[in-house]
């Protein structure tokens, strides 16, 4: 399944039980609307912004940080600046208390793009990757993927592994971060989809008898120069809205 609409809501979405919201997030902000955004973020996010090398990355990290406390905030009724966030066992935040809410999220970036899942009640991974074609070399495939993708990508022309290699890995991402095991998993334990013009679907995994039943796999057209994926426990009704509020809600 995938999905290349998205929207621009005149109004925040309500969000319905069986429904995934995704949100596609510019990153390419000037520094005033950084300034602006950033007023939502915690000390101990800010000293986190500081420690990044280069001036471009802790500017996206903080967008995106600012931009999710925002999306949050509008979900759950709770001031930006007062959410709370728990890390999982393996990296995977989530809300503390939630108001009562039953809030699922989770968020990837990578180059100028960000993408925010968030679902009620059900476990949700998303992933965005920038594709870059020196990373995507049948030798990395080898390293990191399952003996039958790297076949499948091996099957096909050249002209078309790159964007296939992105497919693969933005996938695996995206169910890696939905069970909430990071790369603790192991990245070649599970086969997905990846020959181009075939369903976004999860094929065989070896620690989870019934997962190919159990999560759904979908393919996000995030944008030229992208790849995207989306996991859902069970199946979902996806909506893909593109973020234009304000980062303080009203």
């Amino acid at each position: 399944m995938s999905s290349s609409t998205w929207r621009t809501p005149e109004t925040f979405p309500a969000l319905a039980a069986d429904a995934v919201h995704v949100w596609r997030i510019a990153l390419t902000i000037s520094d005033a609307e950084l300034n602006r955004r950033a007023r939502v973020l915690t000390f101990e996010e800010l000293a986190r912004a500081a420690r990044f090398h280069f001036e471009r990355d802790r500017h996206r990290w903080m967008a995106t940080r600012a931009t999710v406390r925002a999306l949050l905030a509008r979900y759950t009724g709770v001031p930006a600046d007062s959410l709370r966030f728990h890390l999982g066992p393996h990296g995977k935040p989530s809300l503390e208390a939630p108001n009562g809410t039953g809030l699922e999220f989770n968020v990837s970036h990578s180059g100028e793009l960000a993408l925010c899942a968030v679902s009620r009640g059900r476990a949700v991974g998303v992933d965005v990757e920038a594709i870059r074609p020196e990373f995507a070399t049948l030798s990395m495939a080898r390293r990191f993927f399952a003996p039958a993708e790297v076949s499948s990508l091996e099957s096909i022309p050249r002209s078309e592994q790159t964007q296939a290699f992105f497919a693969c890995w933005s996938r695996k991402e995206a169910y890696m971060k939905a069970r909430g095991t990071g790369i603790a998993l192991g990245l070649d334990r599970f086969e997905v989809s990846l020959l181009p013009g075939r369903p976004a679907s999860l094929l065989a995994t070896h620690d989870e008898p019934d997962a190919v039943k159990r999560w759904t796999l979908m393919a996000l057209a995030a944008g030229d120069g992208y790849a995207g994926a989306l996991v859902t426990d069970g199946p979902a009704r996806l909506e893909c809205w593109h973020w234009t509020f304000a980062a303080t809600p009203p």
